[in-house]
């Protein structure tokens, strides 16, 4: 599932109780000044921000000639018409596009960028699901409810069982609640939207952003409650945010935690028609790489390869990419056969790197997806994947897919990155206060905190989550390989962790709590990526790529 911004929605149940009660000055810290669009890519030392020192890794590499690297995005698709990607995505070099045949015969008809694994005949697409514990709470229900079957040779499957029961019954009561405090906000919102519009003497089809709502003057307690439910809304946003893009975010969250309450199991049989528990079953899909869901992918192309010094939308992290579009991740989880299926999709057509900003609780088939990543590693793909939003330690309940293998054949991959979230400044909030986090399972942190990225329909959004943290890193491994082309997966895993020097010693509060730990503890290297200490360490590497 790709990752909704959880402490919005817990700022905006805990601002509004916090209204109803009158304490609105305890909800929100006072206003702070918007970041740089381009924060993520300072330096702390010239600028102030905690970014990647990306002016000065194009200043180490100055001079030198790069090579074009396919970087796969498995995600929920694109807007392959915005702006700041044309001439930057991956073309198909064997597609004749629009014939209606598989000219390449690799089983994927008219895959001129990419393909989505959620399509379906038509058109369609299933990028509407639930939680993979759903799923498999109700496939397994009949079985093990009310007549548990425990003799010897089901002990492995009831095991299972009581990990999904668990899972799901935690979600399902998380949704109820959530539902029901969610539902008079969002209409309390709706309603307020033409309130506020009337104030600032909009039109009805007009929007208004952050910044409107906190320079509007109030001259009656009905205007003072109802701006203040709207700054509750924008708290975690920069000024331009606008009230469409706040009441899109809260009404794709409360579909997503409504499909929880009341699944709709046939969609994935209805819309794309294979059997998600049957792995040789390949070649299902369509071609069409963008729906109404496609935002969070094209955020995450933009920061890997987003043209740069074109005067529009984002500079992109590295400038010499083509990026293959791969639709796995729906609004809900993922199934592992998409997964597996996009993985070998991106590594039989090219890519290199493999960008996954997505995670799930369950994995009903682990061990199709480990051999998708030894699959990776064995062609030296690296994949660079996102930690995860529930300010959890990875350490005692890891998310999926994941490199710790159901074998026991590895615990720590050396072609998996996994990316923790980091802020804007050397202070107590340096850790975001989202981001999974784990001493032994997140490897390296890279900013992920009010990131702005292009957006579908030629718009630009800023956001925060760990989804974003991953295609930075996964824009400096490409760097790295533009102009390194010899190093490995391996290597490039070197280079990148070997960035990130161990913050002995800065005290920030644990993810999710106001317990003053120090950063070291939160992942392997104990730090943040930098892309110029990357590509210096890069440097001096003896290539070791062998394809």
């Amino acid at each position: 599932m790709y990752i909704f911004r959880k402490y919005f929605i817990s700022c905006l149940i805990t601002g509004a109780l916090l209204l109803s009660l009158n304490t609105f000055a305890q909800v929100l810290p006072p206003p702070q000044p918007d970041p740089p669009k381009n924060w993520h890519a300072l330096d702390l030392q010239t600028d102030g921000y905690f970014g990647i020192s990306l002016a000065q890794a194009y200043q180490f590499v100055s001079g030198l000639k790069s090579k074009p690297v396919v970087v796969a995005i498995i995600d929920s698709g694109i807007d392959t018409l915005q702006k700041d990607l044309q001439g930057v995505l991956w073309v198909n070099p064997k597609e004749k596009p629009g014939n209606g045949k598989d000219d390449d015969h690799n089983g994927y008809i008219d895959d001129i960028h990419g393909w989505d694994f959620l399509g379906g005949p038509g058109g369609k697409s299933d990028y509407s699901e639930t939680e993979e514990e759903v799923r498999e709470y109700h496939k397994l229900k009949g079985k093990y409810l009310n007549a548990p079957d425990t003799s010897a040779g089901n002990k492995k499957e009831y095991a299972y069982w009581l990990q999904v029961k668990a899972e799901y019954d935690s979600t399902v009561t998380k949704a109820r609640m959530e539902i029901t405090q969610l539902s008079p906000i969002m209409t309390a919102m709706v309603e307020t939207s033409g309130y506020i519009r009337h104030a600032l003497n909009l039109k009805a089809n007009q929007t208004f952003t952050k910044a409107d709502v906190e320079n509007l003057k109030t001259n009656n307690d009905t205007l003072s409650e109802v701006r203040n439910l709207w700054l509750v809304a924008f708290s975690e946003d920069v000024s331009t945010s606008t009230n469409v893009k706040v009441l899109k975010e809260l009404s794709e969250y409360m579909a997503k935690i409504n499909n929880s309450i009341n699944p709709d199991l046939e969609a994935r049989k209805r819309i794309v028609g294979d059997d998600p528990d049957i792995l040789k079953d390949k070649h299902y899909g369509n071609n069409v790489l963008k729906f109404s869901d496609a935002s969070h992918g094209t955020d995450v192309a933009g920061l890997i390869g987003a043209i740069r010094n074109n005067g529009y939308g984002i500079d992109g992290i590295a400038d010499n990419v083509k990026l293959m579009v791969i639709k796995a991740v729906p609004i809900g989880d993922e199934y592992d056969k998409d997964e597996v299926n996009a993985i070998h999709y991106a590594v039989d057509n090219g890519a290199k790197i493999i960008n996954m900003s997505f995670g799930k609780k369950i994995s009903p088939h682990k061990e199709w997806v480990d051999e998708a990543f030894k699959y990776a590693a064995a062609h030296d793909v690296l994949l660079v994947q996102a930690a995860g939003n529930d300010n959890e330690d990875m350490d005692k309940k890891p998310d999926y897919p994941n490199d710790i293998f159901a074998d026991g054949s590895g615990t720590d991959a050396d072609n998996v990155i996994d990316v923790g979230a980091s802020g804007l400044k050397p202070d107590t909030n340096l850790a975001a206060t989202f981001t999974n986090y784990g001493k032994k399972n997140v490897d390296v942190f890279a900013p992920g905190v009010k990131i702005t990225s292009i957006d579908m329909d030629a718009e630009l959004i800023t956001d925060d989550g760990t989804s974003f943290s991953a295609p930075i890193v996964t824009g400096i491994a490409a760097l790295i390989l533009e102009y390194y082309p010899s190093l490995s997966a391996k290597q490039l895993k070197q280079a990148i962790m070997g960035s990130a020097t161990p913050l002995l010693g800065t005290m920030v509060y644990k993810p999710g709590t106001k317990e003053k730990v120090d950063f070291t503890t939160l992942c392997k290297t104990g730090g943040i990526v930098n892309a110029r200490r990357a590509l210096e360490i890069a440097s001096k590497m003896n290539g070791e790529r062998k394809n």
